[in-house]
Formats: structure tokens, sequence, C-alpha cells
């Protein structure tokens, strides 16, 4: 494989099987708990004949520190449960703690995109990743999905619902 990439909570497993598709020289790892997406994303790998995807079926952060250094060149994190709850916001994925075994995984240059609609963890996120100084924004309208970045069934319900969401990309610094 060319270059390795993840999907945080792959969710129904369109995004990943789509990026597997259109990728097929990239090693894909999609990381999900839920048995009904992993069956979901088992489906679509079975009806596009892919071979460059793997699934953990289990929380990513477990298997974080098996990673070795530098190993990904791009991350998705889309959709993720919000947590909307303050008590809660430590459970977000996008938050410090993560982001420190995240950030030594990737190379530089490494992309994270970030795809939500809730407006707690819009806030949220952008408020974290303008903290760290291993991360530099690289989204210019955050508005505007690249084309590279297929729909969700998250993002899907959302814009069915009204609700606008935000498509963030940020590049991995060598600090």
């Amino acid at each position: 494989m060319r270059e390795y990439w993840l999907e945080v909570g792959f969710g129904g497993g369109e995004h990943a099987a789509w990026q597997a598709e259109h990728h097929r020289d990239v090693g894909l790892i999609a990381a999900e708990v839920f048995v009904n997406g992993i069956a979901s994303l088992l489906g679509h790998i079975k009806a596009k004949g892919l071979a460059n995807i793997r699934i953990y079926p289990e929380d990513v952060r477990q298997l974080l520190p098996q990673l070795p250094p530098h190993c990904l060149s791009r991350v998705f994190v889309l959709f993720p449960d919000p947590w909307p709850k303050s008590r809660h916001a430590e459970r977000r994925f996008i938050h410090d703690v993560n982001l420190d075994m995240l950030s030594p995984l990737m190379r530089p240059g490494a992309e994270l995109r970030i795809g939500t609609d809730d407006e707690t963890y819009k806030a949220w996120a952008q408020e974290v990743m303008a903290g760290r100084e291993d991360f530099v924004i690289a989204t210019l309208d955050p508005s505007v999905k690249p084309e590279d970045w297929p729909a969700t069934r998250y993002e899907t319900k959302a814009r069915r619902e009204g609700r606008a969401p935000i498509f963030l990309s940020y590049r991995r610094s060598s600090a």
C-alpha cells in the first residue's frame, strides 16, 4: 500500500467504502463499535470487491497505541456523536487527550478531516483545534465539501432536517 488512512466511527460505512473503492492503493482502517454499522460496511466491501480495507470493531482508542509513529496520512472523524452536554465533553473524539494519541501517528502534512452538523460540536472542534500547535487549519470555507468527500448517511439526514454541516480540514504540522 502507498499509504494508510483511518476512519474513526464509520457509521454505515458509505464513506469508508467510497474511499477504499476510489483509492485502491491506500490501506484504509475503519473503526466502529456498532454491529449494524460493521454489517453495513461488510456489505459494501463484498459488493465492491474491496481488498484494501480492514475493520477494527472496537473503540479506536485501544488501537491507537498499537500503531507505529507517522503511519497515517489521512484521518476522518465524520459526524461523530456530539455528546452535547457539557458534562460529557470529555467523551468527544476531538479532544486533546485523543489528539495527543493521534498526532504522533500522523505524518507531517497528513490531513485530519472533521465533519459535523451539530452546533455544539462545531464550536468545540474549532476551539480545540485552534489550540493545537501540531495541526494547522487547511479549510478555506467550512461550508464547502471537498470533491473527494462523499456524503455519509448522517450528512444526508442533517441536510434533510435543515442542519448545515461544516467540513474542516487540518494538516499535521512538523511541530
